[in-house]
Protein backbone atom coordinates (compact mmCIF):
# COMPACT_ATOMS: atom_id res chain seq x y z
CA UNK A 1 0.00 0.00 0.00
CA UNK A 2 2.82 2.39 0.89
CA UNK A 3 4.48 1.69 -2.46
CA UNK A 4 1.26 2.42 -4.36
CA UNK A 5 0.82 5.73 -2.53
CA UNK A 6 4.41 6.74 -3.35
CA UNK A 7 3.85 5.88 -7.04
CA UNK A 8 0.67 7.99 -7.10
CA UNK A 9 2.50 10.94 -5.53
CA UNK A 10 5.32 10.63 -8.09
CA UNK A 11 2.82 10.65 -10.96
CA UNK A 12 1.03 13.69 -9.53
CA UNK A 13 4.34 15.55 -9.31
CA UNK A 14 5.17 14.59 -12.92
CA UNK A 15 1.80 15.81 -14.24
CA UNK A 16 2.15 19.03 -12.24
CA UNK A 17 5.57 19.58 -13.79
CA UNK A 18 4.17 19.07 -17.33
CA UNK A 19 1.35 21.53 -16.65
CA UNK A 20 3.76 24.20 -15.47
CA UNK A 21 6.50 23.63 -18.06
CA UNK A 22 4.76 23.04 -21.37
CA UNK A 23 6.93 22.58 -24.44
CA UNK A 24 5.66 25.54 -26.46
CA UNK A 25 6.53 27.10 -29.81
CA UNK A 26 9.36 29.62 -29.75
CA UNK A 27 9.92 32.71 -31.89
CA UNK A 28 13.54 33.90 -31.96
CA UNK A 29 14.06 31.83 -28.82
CA UNK A 30 11.12 33.50 -27.05
CA UNK A 31 8.31 31.17 -25.89
CA UNK A 32 5.02 32.13 -27.56
CA UNK A 33 3.33 32.45 -24.20
CA UNK A 34 2.61 34.87 -21.35
CA UNK A 35 0.80 38.20 -21.61
CA UNK A 36 0.81 40.57 -24.56
CA UNK A 37 2.73 43.17 -22.53
CA UNK A 38 5.43 40.65 -21.62
CA UNK A 39 5.78 39.49 -25.22
CA UNK A 40 5.92 43.06 -26.51
CA UNK A 41 8.81 43.88 -24.17
CA UNK A 42 10.71 40.75 -25.22
CA UNK A 43 10.29 41.64 -28.91
CA UNK A 44 11.47 45.20 -28.26
CA UNK A 45 14.56 43.71 -26.60
CA UNK A 46 15.17 41.83 -29.88
CA UNK A 47 15.18 45.13 -31.79
CA UNK A 48 11.58 45.39 -32.96
CA UNK A 49 10.00 48.84 -32.80
CA UNK A 50 6.43 49.27 -31.46
CA UNK A 51 3.89 51.10 -33.64
CA UNK A 52 0.29 52.16 -33.10
CA UNK A 53 -2.56 53.51 -35.22
CA UNK A 54 -5.80 53.99 -33.32
CA UNK A 55 -6.54 50.70 -31.56
CA UNK A 56 -4.20 48.72 -33.83
CA UNK A 57 -0.80 47.86 -32.37
CA UNK A 58 2.12 46.11 -34.03
CA UNK A 59 5.91 46.09 -34.17
CA UNK A 60 8.26 46.66 -37.08
CA UNK A 61 11.65 45.13 -37.70
CA UNK A 62 13.72 42.74 -39.78
CA UNK A 63 13.26 38.99 -39.82
CA UNK A 64 15.05 36.46 -42.03
CA UNK A 65 16.33 39.24 -44.31
CA UNK A 66 12.95 40.91 -44.84
CA UNK A 67 11.28 43.97 -43.33
CA UNK A 68 8.19 42.78 -41.48
CA UNK A 69 5.27 43.89 -39.35
CA UNK A 70 4.78 41.74 -36.25
CA UNK A 71 1.40 41.19 -34.60
CA UNK A 72 0.74 39.52 -31.25
CA UNK A 73 -2.37 37.33 -31.06
CA UNK A 74 -3.94 36.60 -27.67
CA UNK A 75 -6.71 34.48 -26.20
CA UNK A 76 -7.91 35.35 -22.69
CA UNK A 77 -4.85 37.57 -22.30
CA UNK A 78 -2.48 34.70 -23.13
CA UNK A 79 -0.30 34.91 -26.23
CA UNK A 80 -1.12 32.13 -28.69
CA UNK A 81 0.32 33.53 -31.94
CA UNK A 82 3.10 35.63 -33.36
CA UNK A 83 2.20 36.71 -36.90
CA UNK A 84 4.67 38.29 -39.29
CA UNK A 85 3.71 40.02 -42.54
CA UNK A 86 6.15 41.29 -45.16
CA UNK A 87 6.05 45.09 -45.33
CA UNK A 88 6.87 45.11 -49.03
CA UNK A 89 4.58 43.55 -51.63
CA UNK A 90 6.01 41.95 -54.78
CA UNK A 91 4.86 40.51 -58.12
CA UNK A 92 3.97 36.89 -58.85
CA UNK A 93 7.42 35.80 -59.99
CA UNK A 94 9.09 37.26 -56.91
CA UNK A 95 6.60 35.81 -54.44
CA UNK A 96 7.11 32.36 -55.93
CA UNK A 97 10.86 32.69 -55.39
CA UNK A 98 10.33 33.96 -51.85
CA UNK A 99 7.92 31.11 -51.04
CA UNK A 100 10.23 28.43 -52.42
CA UNK A 101 13.22 29.89 -50.57
CA UNK A 102 11.30 29.64 -47.31
CA UNK A 103 10.34 26.04 -48.08
CA UNK A 104 14.02 25.17 -48.60
CA UNK A 105 15.06 26.94 -45.41
CA UNK A 106 12.52 25.06 -43.32
CA UNK A 107 13.37 21.74 -44.96
CA UNK A 108 17.07 22.25 -44.19
CA UNK A 109 16.45 23.32 -40.59
CA UNK A 110 16.71 20.32 -38.26
CA UNK A 111 14.57 22.06 -35.64
CA UNK A 112 11.49 21.64 -37.84
CA UNK A 113 9.41 18.77 -39.15
CA UNK A 114 7.79 19.23 -42.58
CA UNK A 115 4.27 17.85 -43.15
CA UNK A 116 4.77 17.73 -46.92
CA UNK A 117 6.63 19.07 -49.96
CA UNK A 118 5.31 22.56 -50.64
CA UNK A 119 7.61 23.75 -53.42
CA UNK A 120 5.94 25.59 -56.29
CA UNK A 121 6.79 24.69 -59.87
CA UNK A 122 7.73 27.29 -62.47
CA UNK A 123 4.48 26.49 -64.29
CA UNK A 124 2.24 27.25 -61.30
CA UNK A 125 -0.12 30.13 -62.15
CA UNK A 126 -0.59 31.63 -58.71
CA UNK A 127 -2.82 34.55 -59.66
CA UNK A 128 -5.20 32.39 -61.73
CA UNK A 129 -5.47 29.67 -59.08
CA UNK A 130 -6.07 32.14 -56.25
CA UNK A 131 -8.69 34.16 -58.14
CA UNK A 132 -10.55 31.39 -59.99
CA UNK A 133 -10.18 28.43 -57.63
CA UNK A 134 -9.57 30.26 -54.33
CA UNK A 135 -6.46 28.15 -53.90
CA UNK A 136 -4.47 28.65 -50.72
CA UNK A 137 -0.69 28.53 -51.01
CA UNK A 138 0.60 27.56 -47.59
CA UNK A 139 3.33 25.42 -46.03
CA UNK A 140 2.98 23.71 -42.66
CA UNK A 141 5.70 22.70 -40.21
CA UNK A 142 6.17 21.88 -36.56
CA UNK A 143 9.01 22.77 -34.26
CA UNK A 144 10.46 19.53 -32.96
CA UNK A 145 9.15 18.73 -29.48
CA UNK A 146 11.19 17.70 -26.46
CA UNK A 147 11.56 13.95 -27.12
CA UNK A 148 12.63 13.23 -23.52
CA UNK A 149 9.38 14.84 -22.43
CA UNK A 150 7.45 12.63 -24.87
CA UNK A 151 9.19 9.51 -23.54
CA UNK A 152 8.32 10.44 -19.95
CA UNK A 153 4.66 11.04 -20.86
CA UNK A 154 4.52 7.70 -22.69
CA UNK A 155 6.00 5.85 -19.72
CA UNK A 156 3.51 7.47 -17.33
CA UNK A 157 0.56 6.65 -19.61
CA UNK A 158 1.66 3.01 -19.99
CA UNK A 159 2.28 2.49 -16.26
CA UNK A 160 -1.11 4.01 -15.49
CA UNK A 161 -2.82 1.49 -17.75
CA UNK A 162 -0.82 -1.69 -17.20
CA UNK A 163 0.70 -3.41 -14.20
CA UNK A 164 4.40 -4.23 -13.92
CA UNK A 165 3.51 -7.91 -14.36
CA UNK A 166 1.64 -7.20 -17.63
CA UNK A 167 4.54 -5.15 -18.95
CA UNK A 168 7.09 -7.80 -18.02
CA UNK A 169 5.69 -10.17 -20.62
CA UNK A 170 3.24 -8.13 -22.75
CA UNK A 171 0.77 -9.76 -25.08
CA UNK A 172 0.50 -8.75 -28.72
CA UNK A 173 -2.59 -6.73 -27.85
CA UNK A 174 -0.71 -4.80 -25.17
CA UNK A 175 2.25 -4.24 -27.52
CA UNK A 176 -0.07 -2.78 -30.13
CA UNK A 177 -1.76 -0.58 -27.55
CA UNK A 178 1.62 0.69 -26.33
CA UNK A 179 2.53 1.56 -29.94
CA UNK A 180 -0.80 3.39 -30.33
CA UNK A 181 -0.25 5.31 -27.09
CA UNK A 182 3.24 6.30 -28.23
CA UNK A 183 1.98 7.43 -31.65
CA UNK A 184 -0.85 9.49 -30.16
CA UNK A 185 1.30 11.28 -27.59
CA UNK A 186 4.00 11.97 -30.20
CA UNK A 187 1.45 13.33 -32.69
CA UNK A 188 -0.18 15.48 -30.01
CA UNK A 189 3.18 17.00 -29.03
CA UNK A 190 4.05 17.83 -32.65
CA UNK A 191 0.61 19.35 -33.26
CA UNK A 192 0.99 21.80 -30.36
CA UNK A 193 3.95 23.64 -31.96
CA UNK A 194 2.92 24.60 -35.52
CA UNK A 195 4.77 27.13 -37.64
CA UNK A 196 3.35 27.91 -41.05
CA UNK A 197 3.28 30.54 -43.76
CA UNK A 198 1.15 31.47 -46.75
CA UNK A 199 0.98 33.74 -49.76
CA UNK A 200 -1.40 36.70 -49.40
CA UNK A 201 -2.75 38.59 -52.40
CA UNK A 202 -3.46 42.32 -52.19
CA UNK A 203 -4.38 44.54 -55.16
CA UNK A 204 -2.54 42.38 -57.66
CA UNK A 205 0.60 42.10 -55.52
CA UNK A 206 1.71 39.52 -52.99
CA UNK A 207 3.39 39.10 -49.63
CA UNK A 208 4.14 36.33 -47.13
CA UNK A 209 2.40 35.98 -43.78
CA UNK A 210 4.06 33.67 -41.25
CA UNK A 211 2.59 32.27 -38.04
CA UNK A 212 4.21 30.90 -34.89
CA UNK A 213 1.36 29.30 -32.91
CA UNK A 214 1.07 27.97 -29.37
CA UNK A 215 -1.86 25.57 -29.51
CA UNK A 216 -1.96 25.25 -25.72
CA UNK A 217 -3.25 28.85 -25.60
CA UNK A 218 -5.40 28.77 -28.74
CA UNK A 219 -9.16 29.16 -28.28
CA UNK A 220 -10.88 25.76 -28.05
CA UNK A 221 -14.45 26.80 -27.36
CA UNK A 222 -14.09 27.61 -23.68
CA UNK A 223 -15.88 30.95 -24.21
CA UNK A 224 -18.95 29.41 -25.89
Amino acid sequence: MKRIILMMIAMMISFSSFAQNKDVTKFLGIPVDGTKTEMKQKLIAKGFVPKKMGDLEWLEGEFNGHDVNVYIGTNNNKVYRIMLADKNRVDEAQIKIHFNNLVKQFENNKRYYAFGDYSLSDEEDISYEMIVHNKIYAAYYSQNPDFENIDTKVQIAIKEKYSAEELKNPSETIKKDIADITDKITFDEFSMKPVWFRIVSYNGEYYISMYYDNEYNHANGEDL
